[in-house]
């Protein structure tokens, strides 16, 4: 058997793609704790049982909303810019292929495996059936993220010209429009709900395209081709970023918290989005971190992982349904049939460990690249 293919590795980039994973899957670990939907995940409206969920839930879900930036910045780390011989088509079609088969696999999936369970009425099934050209269907509510992950495929050919020929200081303007647009979840919560030309029959506001994900795209870039600090002073800064943006994110999820109550998800998570100053400050903090790894290769399990992790990503939600309720039990969030301490943790390691174990198998059958987006070939010896 051969090894996942090969191509040029970026040692501390599979660590941080390992750690991302699993913080998704800590994420919705906690989720069932604090989400008042019958899915027991967060939806419109949240609830706290008691103030051992606030506290947990705050600090174990609170420090791990790096999740989805670092996996925006892996992919922009390694994809931006494109490659100056490869044609915007070329671009497309191989990132198309990438991910485009996997996502509707697995939309298909959430669509209609849990009614093997009970899990989803064929009322359901079928209007999430008539959902998927237009967004994710209902129980595969993580898959948000893959459209954000598209827009940015979508730009990167057209920032790449740009991103080749920028100095450091033109980045570091526009990563400042970028920090000053992150503040806008707060603005809209607090002053107003809308903002700089929005209106309701305008959405694009004047910060619109420089704004978003994008923004963690140019952070990646500026950290690879601009950022020259000694290893020493990448340890300090990143874990003092990394701490502050991690401590005030815990803090604003225990601020609103208030136990016994029903209150609205956004509030709630005034500070919990990916693009706020917080996430972004703990977000640049743990990038420089994961970047002063310095071994020549990457250990054999990590590696394997790291490539296993889009089709964990995927399918973690099947096993993390699962494995709440084995934790969790009769009692509910309320009371759990394991202290929520332990349980938050438990149920992401054991959804972690079945993803890894499922995709790792899946990986063996021929055609596997277009569900789990990886393939290992069986070779003769």
């Amino acid at each position: 058997m051969e090894r996942l293919k090969e191509r040029e590795r970026i040692v501390f980039l599979d660590y941080m793609r390992v750690v991302a994973c699993f913080l998704v899957m800590l994420v919705h670990a906690a989720e069932n704790f604090y989400g008042a939907d019958a899915s027991g995940l967060a939806g419109n409206v949240s609830y706290l049982a008691n103030e051992s969920n606030r506290f947990w839930v705050a600090l174990y879900d609170g420090a791990s909303r790096i999740c989805v930036p670092l996996f925006i910045i892996v992919s922009a780390f390694l994809l931006a810019p494109m490659r100056e011989d490869m044609t915007m088509g070329q671009f497309y079609g191989r990132r198309a292929k990438r991910i485009l088969p996997p996502m509707i696999s697995f939309m298909l999936l959430y669509t209609f495996l849990p009614l093997a369970w009970g899990g989803i009425s064929w009322e359901q099934s079928l209007s999430d059936l008539g959902r998927i050209p237009f967004n994710f269907p209902s129980m595969a509510g993580h898959l948000w993220f893959m459209y954000p992950l598209i827009s940015l495929y979508l730009i990167i050919p057209v920032i790449s010209p740009w991103l080749r020929q920028a100095s450091a200081k033109d980045e570091l303007i526009f990563i400042g429009i970028l920090a000053f647009s992150t503040f806008m979840p707060f603005l809209h919560r607090f002053v107003s709900e809308e903002l700089w030309g929005e209106c309701f029959w305008n959405g694009f506001h004047a910060l619109w395209y420089c704004s978003g994900y994008l923004g963690y795209l140019v952070l990646a870039h500026y950290i690879r081709v601009h950022l020259d600090w000694n290893r020493s002073r990448k340890l300090l800064i990143g874990s003092l970023c990394l701490v502050f943006g991690a401590l005030f994110t815990i803090w604003s999820f225990y601020l609103k918290g208030a136990p016994g109550q029903y209150i609205e998800t956004p509030m709630l998570e005034w500070a919990w989005e990916f693009c706020t100053p917080n996430v972004l400050c703990a977000t640049f903090g743990a990038f420089l971190l994961f970047s002063c790894i310095e071994k020549p290769e990457t250990p054999k399990a990590i590696r394997t992982l790291s490539d296993l992790s889009f089709g964990m990503y995927l399918m973690h939600l099947f096993f993390l349904n699962l494995w709440a309720g084995i934790f969790i039990g009769e009692g509910g969030a309320a009371s759990p049939s394991v202290p929520v301490y332990a349980a938050i943790p438990l149920i992401a390691i054991c959804t972690f460990i079945c993803s890894a174990i499922t995709t790792g198998l899946l990986s063996f059958i021929p055609g596997s690249q277009w569900v789990i987006g990886t393939h290992r070939k069986k070779v003769k010896a």
